[in-house]
């Protein structure tokens, strides 16, 4: 990380897991692990039903509240769908887009990704815009070519202004939810990459400013690592964000490293 330059963001990924029921006690055991200072930005991205109840159970806390996908229309004959303009009236601060499970279960495009991150920008959501190869892409050596197509195409049609407010998180695809992770090297090497993109993109104070996470199996084990490289500004945590006291090990390793 370069605290000089970004703040870290550490997003839990709560996927389809946990229930309504059972936020405030999360927060309860969660709370009192928390740094007291603001080194970071913790976030927990929660499925859609839990969102209020997370949001009034993070009040008084310094943990923002996000939710995992958003629509691309306002509002209308779109069943199921849920607006940015529903998650800003929740009080909803952050928006997952282009995870690697919807990319494959729903087929999302960069294309889509980029019209939802542009909706969220609207309703002043940071969207937190997932990229990232497979094992068989990464072992055929396209993953910085498919990484920068992927980025150019998310990114599209934002100013520099706007993508100062993105969050941009790779997530190797091999790595998650596999106990897999990439090494601290190759981590490091894509999330320069991803920056060295939106340099040539934008300028080098854009580049500079984008945080850019780490999304691939980080836990309380290998978190101190991973966040010690120059160009990983955080992680989106997924089983470990479940667990409060290995995520408060994660938001601490953030906190602490220069």
């Amino acid at each position: 990380m370069n605290k000089k330059y970004r703040k870290p963001v550490i997003a839990g990924n709560w996927k389809m897991n946990m229930l309504h029921s059972g936020t405030k006690d999360f927060m309860d055991e969660l709370k009192p692990l928390l740094p007291k200072t603001r080194g970071c930005e913790v976030v927990l991205c929660v499925p859609s039903p839990l969102l209020y109840g997370m949001v009034k159970a993070c009040r008084g806390t310094k943990v923002a509240v996000g939710a995992q996908d958003v629509s691309v229309h306002d509002k209308g004959a779109y069943t199921g769908e849920v607006s940015a303009s529903m998650l800003k009236d929740l009080g909803v601060k952050y928006c997952i887009v282009g995870h690697s499970e919807r990319r494959a279960y729903h087929g999302e495009t960069d294309e889509l990704v980029n019209a939802k991150t542009k909706k969220l920008l609207e309703a002043g959501i940071t969207p937190i815009i997932c990229v990232g190869e497979t094992l068989e892409e990464r072992e055929r050596g396209l993953t910085m070519d498919l990484i920068s197509l992927q980025v150019r195409g998310t990114l599209c049609g934002l100013t520099d202004a706007e993508v100062r407010r993105c969050v941009i998180a790779y997530e190797p695809v091999w790595a998650i939810g596999t106990g897999k992770t990439a090494t601290a090297e190759q981590a490091q090497e894509v999330c320069e990459h991803i920056r060295s993109v939106v340099r040539k993109l934008y300028d080098a104070k854009t580049a500079r400013s984008t945080v850019i996470q780490y999304g691939g199996s980080m836990n309380a084990k290998n978190a101190a690592e991973l966040l010690a490289c120059p160009d990983i500004d955080g992680g989106l945590i997924g089983g470990a964000s479940l667990k409060p006291v290995d995520f408060s090990v994660i938001v601490n390793a953030a906190c602490e490293e220069e």
